[in-house]
């Protein structure tokens, strides 16, 4: 049998937890010739420098894009693109994979998905028909789907979704999110684990914080003083996790960092790797923020969420999820709602929409085995009516 190549893009620390199982099952695969490109904020030591990361996980990083501008604006971030284009061109023209895998929604995947349709590459993609309708992520994840030959949704009705855009039924697939195989193939460290792990006391409650900038308002930041004010009211242990490289993410760090400069209970981290940040995700007692772990990840373990703003607007939700919008107050009494016995007891039995822990090898059964050339490659338009 003669292997196929399949190029996989990672651009940060949040993707490639998403991506960490299905590259180890192609990996696995004899017929397949996995090729790891990493950019963006994997080569920033701003953010970790989180490829070496990929590294030390035993991966073979085979190309390094470096794209990320030094820059904190939406125009930093349109330029990024470009970069990111102008590199991708070099190393997909020199690699010529049969088949390009991406994931999710972030900007930088604009750039090799142009490239790959330039190029004649098929594209694969994770987590099409999604909805966050109060980030640029939500168009930037539609335009991937038309742009890609294969789709890998993470719930019945995103399938739905993308097969409503026009695509091919045969090349939708239901597979789940491939973010909680985590939880099903490993073993999560304890509690004194994660203390001892990371220098920290989870003295209960404790509140964890995922909160990114707002990427498709004018001020990335508008909604972030309500939550800090509503921060400085808990009386509980807070720790910060790093926001993603958007418009905004600097000052948004900055004040992250101030907050914690003022107050002992609070704690940063720059970086967890994704085995570390499940770990302390399934200690804390609540997560605060608007990311959309908060969403699709947190139902697995039954840990609730107070899910703030605009950001993750339209995404299927389990009953763990308390919406509230900016509001110092409300986001303080959704906190101390979601820490009280009767919430959390309403979680027992809970279902998570977001899959069951197997979507890496529905994936990559699928990438080893589809057939190649014209049939994957030219797609067919949806009959009218």
């Amino acid at each position: 049998m003669s292997r196929r190549t399949i190029a996989v893009v990672t651009t940060s620390r949040a993707d490639y937890g998403h991506l960490y199982w299905p590259l180890r099952e192609l990996q696995a695969r004899p017929q397949v010739d996995l090729r790891l490109v990493a950019l963006g904020a994997h080569l920033s030591p701003e953010f970790g420098h989180t490829a070496a990361e990929i590294d030390r996980d035993g991966f073979t990083v085979h190309e390094r894009v470096e794209c990320l501008l030094s820059s904190d604006t939406d125009v930093g971030m349109a330029k990024t693109i470009g970069v990111a284009t102008l590199g991708l061109a070099d190393v997909l023209s020199r690699m010529r994979p049969d088949l390009l895998l991406l994931i999710a929604d972030r900007f930088e995947l604009l750039a090799p998905a142009s490239v790959a349709v330039a190029l004649r590459i098929p594209i694969a993609h994770i987590e099409g028909g999604e909805v966050s309708e109060g980030a640029i992520d939500d168009a930037i994840r539609n335009a991937l789907t038309k742009l890609a030959h294969l789709h890998f949704t993470p719930t019945e009705n995103a399938r739905r979704r993308v097969v409503a855009m026009g695509e091919e039924e045969w090349r939708v697939h239901r597979t789940g999110a491939p973010s909680l195989d985590h939880l099903r193939r490993r073993t999560l460290a304890s509690r004194a684990e994660v203390e001892a792990r990371l220098g920290i006391t989870l003295v209960r409650p404790s509140v964890m914080i995922a909160y990114h900038p707002v990427t498709l308002a004018a001020d990335t930041l508008c909604e972030a003083d309500a939550v800090f004010e509503a921060l400085a009211r808990l009386p509980h242990p807070i720790v910060f996790c790093f926001p993603n490289a958007d418009a905004g993410s600097r000052a948004l760090i900055a004040r992250a960092r101030a907050f914690t400069e003022a107050h002992a209970r609070a704690r940063l981290f720059v970086n967890l790797n994704p085995v570390d940040y499940w770990a302390l995700l399934a200690q804390v007692d609540v997560l605060v923020g608007n990311s959309s772990s908060g969403i699709m990840e947190t139902p697995a373990l039954r840990v609730p969420t107070v899910n703030v703003g605009r950001r993750q607007q339209g995404r299927e939700r389990a009953r763990n999820i308390l919406d509230v919008p900016p509001d110092a107050g409300a986001i303080a009494a959704a906190v101390e709602r979601a820490l009280s016995a009767a919430f959390r007891a309403s979680l027992e039995g809970m279902e998570n929409p977001y899959g069951d822990g197997h979507a890496a090898e529905r994936i990559a059964d699928v990438l080893a085995d589809t057939p190649l050339g014209d049939t994957l490659l030219v797609k067919r338009a949806a009959p009218l009516g």
